[in-house]
């Protein structure tokens, strides 16, 4: 076999998604692009996941789900009682889907995928590529599941130290992530930075004046946060620089398209958007999905994250790119982007800081031009999915051809 055969094959891939999917937030929508990029590079790609999910499946991506035995519906990020036992029929469903497909390596995504891929890894001696997307110690403590919370800190450092070592090869999606896994002593050799893509033309042609007259915001300066509004993507620090932004431009709005909020979520948002006299200044959609949130950003004239120290990359932070937004953000999840050039950057927590990166764009135009159009160039040099998918491929041949 030459040096150049290998680039030829097709290969069989069982991506392990451990949570509802398709979903319409972040994580699971940047891997339901993955599966339709490596399946357009000719691959047949099979998801193993749970028994149920809304939005739109994969484009060419076989989906094999868990037995529903009557479990919950509910999209929910985070643990929950019945994730061990979901998570040991994944183990089984892909057990059965590696024999009865001939799968030839497991994708496994996140945590709970490289922990089902490996067990399945064990039983059927395939080899094992495992996506690091984020680190356990910086989400579990905050999801305040496990009490008292030093035990979410414990189980998060086992995870940590465990996770990374189970799979033969390591796909990080950041820097960040990369110098983690160095810190935890895994061999560099390993580890692969790429990281998640976004289809860009899904953000292209939209009339931003659509959305404004659907919401009848007119000329309102409107300020867009999309994603979940868990504890750990402080949502208080951009409804506190909201106050301060509204107190100088009157004409300001926070629109938030919030992805899967949970019950107790959303009221601590109100409570909070009530306690920062905000309510004539914030909107909270709670229904939206993922393929609504290019509308939702046309219209937009600033987007920002409000998550500092992001180990991971925000598939926010890729769709306000793609869409050509000028966008506020904390320093610890700029990742590589540059302030004033194609973000604005503030240091982590300093909610004033970011108040006046806001009111800065909103009174410029022409630096939020600059900024919005920046970023798009960016994205499309360094994130778009052909060239990414290329970089996944040779971690593939390198396991299959060992």
């Amino acid at each position: 076999m030459d040096s150049h055969e290998p680039q030829k094959m097709s290969l069989k891939i069982a991506m392990v998604v451990a949570c509802p999917f398709p979903a319409n937030h972040g994580t699971p929508g940047g891997i339901r692009e993955l599966a339709q990029a490596v399946s357009d590079k000719g691959h047949k790609v099979h998801i193993v996941t749970y028994h149920y999910g809304e939005g739109l499946n994969p484009r060419g991506v076989k989906l094999h789900r868990i037995w529903d035995w009557g479990f919950k519906k509910k999209m929910v990020v985070g643990p929950t009682k019945e994730k061990p036992v979901l998570d040991l029929l994944m183990v089984v469903k892909l057990c059965g889907v590696i024999f009865r497909e001939k799968i030839d390596l497991i994708h496994g995504h996140n945590y709970e995928g490289a922990l089902i891929g490996f067990f399945a890894s064990v039983l059927t001696r395939r080899p094992l590529v495992y996506h690091a997307i984020n680190t356990m110690i910086d989400e579990l403590p905050s999801y305040n599941f496990f009490k008292p919370k030093i035990l979410a800190v414990w189980i998060a450092r086992f995870l940590d130290f465990v996770v990374p070592r189970l799979g033969d090869e390591i796909i990080a999606i950041s820097e960040d992530l990369v110098r983690f896994l160095k810190s935890r002593n895994i061999s560099q050799g390993r580890v692969h930075l790429i990281p998640l893509g976004v289809d860009t033309q899904r953000f292209e042609g939209l009339d931003p004046l659509a959305m404004r007259k659907k919401y009848g915001w007119g000329d309102r300066l409107l300020v867009v946060y999309t994603g979940t509004v868990d504890r750990f993507q402080r949502i208080d620090y951009l409804l506190n620089a909201m106050q301060i932004v509204c107190q100088n431009i009157p004409k300001a709005t926070l629109f938030l398209v919030c992805n899967v909020p949970s019950e107790k979520d959303l009221k601590e948002c109100h409570r909070m958007v009530e306690a920062c006299n905000l309510t004539d200044h914030v909107e909270i959609n709670h229904k939206a999905s993922m393929e609504e949130v290019p509308f939702f950003l046309s219209g937009a004239d600033v987007a920002v994250v409000s998550r500092p120290d992001c180990p991971g990359f925000p598939i926010k932070l890729l769709n306000y790119m793609a869409a050509a937004k000028a966008i506020v953000l904390f320093e610890g999840t700029s990742k590589g982007l540059e302030h004033l050039k194609n973000a604005f950057i503030v240091k982590d927590h300093d909610y004033q800081a970011m108040a006046q990166g806001i009111i800065t764009i909103l009174s410029d135009f022409q630096l939020r031009e600059k900024l919005g159009r920046n970023a798009k160039e960016w994205v499309d040099e360094k994130f778009a999915w052909p060239t990414l998918v290329q970089q996944i491929e040779q971690v593939y041949f390198k396991l299959v051809n060992k």
